[in-house]
């Protein structure tokens, strides 16, 4: 169980503790267990700062506490602090990953059948789009839509996400699509043919929470083939 450490302190002499702190990650190098660390300032007193520390769990948090750098380092924060700092010790219970959910229910929209739901909850208005099978990028929320209503003109579409990895502000998704050729599509006649592809996305997301910048990777030419578009080419 992922376990989360959060150190309450009052200092007048911030700047020598973070001087201090990055020390003892230079001294951990290889050893800490520490997985993200976020230090806050808190808006109505400049002298009061939390640490929220999160460890895979309370194990290696402990592990990470019986380094000897840690123990030295300790006693070193604690003379920088006005006074004594708190410690609370949390056992996660539940941890949602925001971005990450909104770009699955990007893939599930893009799968509904029927008419494309509203968009307005997962784009941003300016969303900026870069495709490399486009000659410009794609520049807004309407264009983006008629992007994606050209796909599903094209094809019955499923995404399956196969991973993702998020980091601050961007989502990284490897997907697998499956289609059928349904209709006109990069001027081909609609074949009936099943065909899948793979790639990969990476969404950028603003304050908002919505998606304001996408990057693509995706199997073009293996699509094209499935479609017999390279077929006059092999002759």
């Amino acid at each position: 169980m992922t376990f989360v450490q959060l150190i309450d302190c009052k200092t007048s002499r911030f700047d020598e503790m973070d001087r201090l702190m990055d020390t003892w990650v230079e001294q951990t190098r290889g050893k800490r267990t520490a997985t993200h660390a976020v230090v806050g300032k808190d808006r109505s007193d400049a002298s009061h700062f939390i640490e929220i520390v999160e460890f895979p769990s309370y194990e290696e948090a402990m592990r990470n506490s019986n380094l000897p750098e840690t123990d030295k380092i300790f006693r070193e924060l604690v003379a920088l602090c006005d006074e004594m700092p708190t410690f609370t010790d949390l056992d996660v219970v539940r941890d949602e990953k925001m971005y990450g959910a909104t770009a699955r229910r990007f893939y599930e929209t893009v799968g509904t059948r029927g008419e494309l739901p509203p968009l307005d909850d997962l784009f941003a208005e300016n969303y900026h789009d870069h495709d490399p099978s486009n000659e410009q990028d794609v520049m807004g929320m309407d264009a983006i839509r008629r992007e994606i209503e050209m796909w599903r003109g094209g094809f019955d579409i499923t995404f399956t996400v196969e991973d993702q990895v998020c980091e601050d502000d961007r989502v990284c998704t490897r997907w697998t699509f499956n289609g059928t050729h349904k209709g006109e599509f990069m001027g081909l006649a609609a074949t009936g043919r099943k065909v899948s592809m793979t790639g990969s996305t990476v969404f950028r997301f603003n304050e908002g929470g919505r998606i304001a910048e996408g990057w693509w990777q995706y199997d073009r030419l293996g699509l094209m083939a499935q479609l017999g578009a390279l077929d006059a080419l092999e002759t």
